[in-house]
């Protein structure tokens, strides 16, 4: 098998740090690994898998020319770009900016920001949910939002049977959500501490307040979640509303959703469904306190349902409860999974 070039742009991030230990645990075909990030943080020493890596500055020959480029032509790129593939999570202008060149120079840029999500030429990938998209990309993959992949790992395999006419969000989403400055605001706050990133104190509080409001007044997250979920799953024709809500968690997301489906369904073969569905696991046995919970659940891949009830208030409904470790699922291992299921396309050809 061909080893792959991989670069983390964003390494000395959370999300960063994150992509490397899931690169370690998956142990993809790599050849050389590189790992940027910003001015402010080139020079770092970082350890990965066992060895002692320096951090570069990003910038933009970090990838290599352009494929056209006269050096490429005559052999300086060796046959190929210097970077194969490019986890990048070093946030919406960094990525507005240097994806394109990477692309450029030959590079698949996987894409943790929201910078491309909504762009109709950039396929935007949960694995479990439609992997036939990474095959039309240009250069450019994006990850979805943290709270989006979850959602839908659990809507794929209802969507597919009983055909989904309506969503409701109600999200209870983890502080590492936003970053280190979200983590340390609820550390901090512990101790009394006034708030740096959020507009309140989180510790001992729900903040209904995720990114900006629009004049709709909705927030950009709520936006996100309702046009993600409609491109992800191939459907502009499901109604989506959210709501989405900060908690005082250190990690894993939690989210109530209510689903309308189009046709009656078998509460049996519904949760069969779910329990079968790849990177979906039940827990769901209230009489004797099992569900998924972001406290139990950190550090694993998979996206946990429980709670699954009917929902008698309209036709076919159905309330669930979905519990995932935003980031791993919801950020790092995504992109890792998007990365493999690109190499595994790139040896079957």
């Amino acid at each position: 098998m061909k080893k792959y070039n991989i670069a983390v742009v964003g390494a000395t991030g959370m999300v960063g740090r994150k992509f490397l230990e899931v690169l370690e645990e998956r142990n993809l075909p790599a050849g050389e690994y590189f790992l940027m990030a910003s001015a402010r943080s080139a020079g770092k020493k970082v350890e990965f898998f066992g060895k002692q890596y320096t951090v570069e500055e990003l910038n933009e020959n970090s990838f290599g020319p352009p494929k056209g480029d006269l050096k490429n032509i005559l052999g300086g790129q060796k046959g190929g770009p210097r970077v194969d593939i490019a986890l990048f999570s070093a946030g919406a202008g960094t990525s507005l900016k240097y994806a394109p060149i990477a692309a450029e120079a030959g590079t698949l840029v996987i894409d943790n920001s929201s910078a491309w999500r909504m762009d109709p030429s950039i396929p935007l990938v949960v694995p479990e949910v439609n992997p036939q998209d990474i095959e039309k990309n240009r250069g450019i993959i994006a990850n979805p939002n943290c709270s989006t992949i979850q959602a839908v790992v659990a809507l794929k395999p209802l969507h597919d049977l009983y055909g989904i006419k309506r969503v409701v969000y109600s999200t209870y989403q983890a502080v590492s959500g936003a970053g280190l400055g979200g983590y340390r605001d609820l550390e901090n706050g512990i101790n009394g501490d006034a708030p740096h990133k959020f507009p309140h104190p989180i510790f001992g509080n729900v903040i209904p307040h995720i990114d900006v409001f629009d004049e709709s007044g909705y927030t950009k997250e709520e936006i996100k979640m309702a046009r993600e979920t409609q491109k992800i799953l191939g459907d502009d024709s499901i109604r989506v509303t959210a709501t989405t809500v900060r908690v005082p968690v250190f990690n894993g997301h939690s989210e109530s959703i209510n689903i309308e489906f189009n046709k009656p369904y078998d509460l049996d073969e519904l949760k069969a469904a779910l329990r079968s569905a790849p990177g979906v696991v039940v827990i769901d046995d209230p009489m004797k306190n099992e569900y998924p919970m972001p406290l139990s659940l950190a550090g694993r891949d998979e996206v946990f349902v429980g709670r699954i009830r009917r929902d008698d208030t309209v036709e076919s409904g159905l309330n669930i409860w979905v519990v995932a470790d935003n980031l791993r699922k919801g950020a790092a291992t995504n992109a890792v999974q998007i990365a493999q299921e690109w190499i595994r396309m790139q040896e079957s050809k």
